[in-house]
């Protein structure tokens, strides 16, 4: 402990770990931060592209009707839908 190298470079290694502007525990957290960013815009990439081959099938006008049908309950002029619903509670 009386060496002065010792004496200087465990705070300044304490201070550069742990309170410094550019500590590893701000890298740690920018790091998840980055992790977390890249895996929301992997998501939306998926998304887009499930959105863009949607969009493809909707060209051709019976998958239009088909989609319009099955998402927003549409119907034609004198036809009625009739939506089943199970159950699936036990008694």
């Amino acid at each position: 402990m009386t060496n002065t190298f010792v004496l200087i470079f465990i705070p300044f290694l304490v201070w550069m770990l742990f309170f410094d502007e550019n500590s590893y525990l701000t890298h740690r957290k920018f790091n998840k931060e980055i992790e977390d960013l890249e895996r929301t815009i992997s998501f939306y990439q998926l998304k887009i592209a499930s959105d863009k081959a949607t969009i493809d099938k909707l060209g051709d006008s019976l998958q239009l009707e088909r989609f319009a049908r099955e998402t927003y309950l549409m119907k034609r002029e004198n036809e009625d839908i009739y939506i089943i619903e199970f159950d699936t509670l036990q008694k």
